[in-house]
C-alpha cells in the first residue's frame, strides 16, 4: 500500500530530525573553516560507499561514513561551467546566466578557431561579468573575515571574479595553472591554510581538481590494479583516475587532521557532473555528461562537521543549490535575497520541499543575454518520479520523458505515454518554477 501524503511527510520529518546533534541547534560562535571538494566528471555510483563493485575510494568512503551523506543529490546542469557557477552562487543557471561552457560560435568559424579569436575573450568577459555581479560564497565569507582560496577548475577568468581572496587561476578558459592541483601538487592549499592560521583567520578552500576528468592518466601503480578487471583500457584508466582522485582527497583530509583543524572544519563533497566511460574510445558514453539523465546530473553530496552534524545516510533528494544556504547558516551569515535552496541540516525544509529542479543548456551559448535561447531540457524530480521536458528551440524532435527512478534508476523505460495525468501535474510544477 502506498503511504498517504500526510503520513509520508511526517515520517520524512522524523527521519530527518537527527541530522543535527542535539547540542548544535545553535552553531558554535567560532566560525568554522570550510573545505569544498569537487569531483570533476564522475558517475554517481562510482564510489565504494555508493556500491561500486570494483573502484576503490577508501578516503571518500571514510568521509561519507563520518558525515551526513545524501545519496540522491543533483546538480542543475550536466555541464561543468554552469554547474560550478550554481554551486558557488547558490542559484540556477537561468538566474546567474552562466548557462554554457563557452560563448556563441560565430557563423563560419569552428569552435577551435573561435577560441583563438578576440571575440572568444570578449564573450568570456561577458560571462565573467555575471559572476562579478553575484553574491558568491567566497564574497559573502570575505565580508565576515574569511580568507578564501580557488584551486583547480574555474571558468570565470581570474579567481577574483568569484570573490576569492587567493587563487591559482589567472584568466584561462577553465583553470590554466590552477589545474596543477591534485595532479601535480597539493602544496598551494597547504601553504594557504598555513597563511590563514598565521593570520588567525577562518578559511574557505575550493578544491576542484581536473580529476577524474580526462585526460585519464592515472599512475601506473594504480592503473595496473584495474587492467585485469575490465577488458577495456579506457574503463581501466577512468577507474584508475577515480582512485587517484580519492588519494588526493585523503591527502587533504589527512592534512586537516595533522594540523588539528578537522574538528572545526566543514567539509563538503560532490561532483560537478556525471560521466559514463565509453569502453571503446576515450569519450563519455550517452546518457551521461551534457545529458538530461541521472548519469549526468546525479551525485552523492557529503557534509561533515564533527560534533555538529550527525553522521547519517539519507535518501532525501537534494540539490547543489542547497550548499550555499547550508554553509551560510552554519557560519551565521544572512542569506542573499532570492536564494532558492534550503539548508541541508534543516529537517523540516527538506521533508516538506515539493520538488528538485534543473535545466540543461547547449555547450556553447546561443545568446549570452537570454538563457532561454540556449535551453535544451528542463527537469523536475518529485519523490521517485522524474519528468524531463525538452525545449523546442534546441530539441525540436524530442518528446517529454517520465521515469520512476526507484524502479528504473538508469531511465530506460519512458512512462510519459502511460502516465499522462502525472506528466500534466508535474509539468505544472515545473512551469511554476521556470517556463524556459
Amino acid at each position: 500500500m502506498k503511504t498517504p501524503g500526510i503520513l509520508h511527510t511526517v515520517l520524512a520529518l522524523l527521519a530527518a530530525a537527527s541530522f543535527l546533534m542535539p547540542s548544535s541547534r545553535a552553531f558554535a560562535a567560532d566560525k568554522p573553516n570550510i573545505v569544498l571538494i569537487l569531483s570533476d566528471d564522475q558517475a554517481w555510483g562510482d564510489y565504494g560507499f555508493m556500491g561500486h563493485p570494483v573502484i576503490k575510494t577508501p578516503h571518500l568512503d571514510k568521509l561519507a561514513a563520518e558525515s551526513l551523506t545524501f545519496r540522491r543529490a543533483y546538480v542543475p546542469a550536466s555541464l561543468c561551467c554552469p554547474s560550478l557557477a550554481s554551486i558557488i552562487t547558490g542559484r540556477y543557471p537561468h538566474q546567474h546566466r552562466v548557462t554554457s561552457n563557452d560563448p556563441p560560435v560565430p557563423a563560419g568559424m569552428t569552435p577551435r578557431q573561435f577560441q583563438a579569436s578576440p571575440g572568444f575573450q570578449a564573450g568570456r568577459d561577458v560571462m565573467n561579468s555575471y559572476m562579478d555581479a553575484m553574491p558568491t560564497l567566497p564574497r559573502l565569507l570575505s565580508a565576515h573575515g574569511y580568507l578564501s582560496l580557488q584551486t583547480g577548475k574555474w571558468w570565470q577568468g581570474s579567481f577574483t571574479h568569484g570573490g576569492f581572496t587567493h587563487g591559482m587561476t589567472k584568466g584561462g578558459r577553465h583553470g590554466d595553472v590552477g589545474l596543477d592541483i591534485g595532479r601535480k601538487t597539493m602544496q598551494p592549499i597547504y601553504d594557504f591554510i598555513g597563511e590563514a592560521k598565521k593570520a588567525e583567520k577562518p578559511f574557505f578552500v575550493w578544491y576542484a581538481p581536473m580529476m577524474p576528468h580526462d585526460p585519464h592518466t592515472p599512475p601506473e601503480r594504480i592503473l595496473q590494479k584495474y587492467r585485469g578487471k575490465t577488458p577495456s583500457e579506457h574503463v581501466a584508466k577512468y577507474w584508475g583516475m577515480v582512485e587517484w582522485f580519492d588519494e588526493t582527497c585523503g591527502d587533504l583530509l589527512g592534512f586537516l587532521e595533522k594540523e588539528k583543524l578537522a574538528e572545526n572544519t566543514i567539509v563538503v563533497f560532490l561532483t560537478d557532473n556525471g560521466w559514463i566511460q565509453d569502453p571503446d574510445k576515450p569519450k563519455y558514453a550517452p546518457k551521461s555528461k551534457q545529458s538530461q539523465y541521472d548519469g549526468g546530473l546525479r551525485t552523492p553530496l557529503i557534509v561533515r562537521w564533527p560534533a555538529k552534524i550527525r553522521p547519517a545516510m539519507s535518501e532525501t533528494v537534494v540539490s547543489s543549490v542547497d550548499i550555499l544556504p547550508t554553509l551560510l547558516d552554519a557560519v551565521g551569515i544572512a542569506r542573499p535575497e532570492g536564494i532558492p535552496g534550503v539548508s541541508l541540516t534543516d529537517s523540516a525544509a527538506l521533508a516538506t520541499r515539493k520538488a528538485v529542479f534543473g535545466e540543461c543548456f547547449t555547450h556553447n551559448s546561443k545568446d549570452l543575454a537570454n538563457p532561454s535561447a540556449s535551453l535544451r531540457w528542463r527537469w523536475v524530480i518529485q519523490d521517485d518520479w522524474k519528468l524531463i521536458v525538452p525545449a523546442a528551440q534546441n530539441e525540436p524532435d524530442a518528446k517529454a520523458e517520465l521515469y520512476n527512478l526507484k524502479a528504473d534508476p538508469h531511465e530506460e523505460k519512458n512512462l510519459a505515454g502511460e502516465q499522462t495525468e502525472r506528466v500534466e501535474k508535474m509539468r505544472a510544477v515545473l512551469d511554476g518554477w521556470w517556463k524556459g
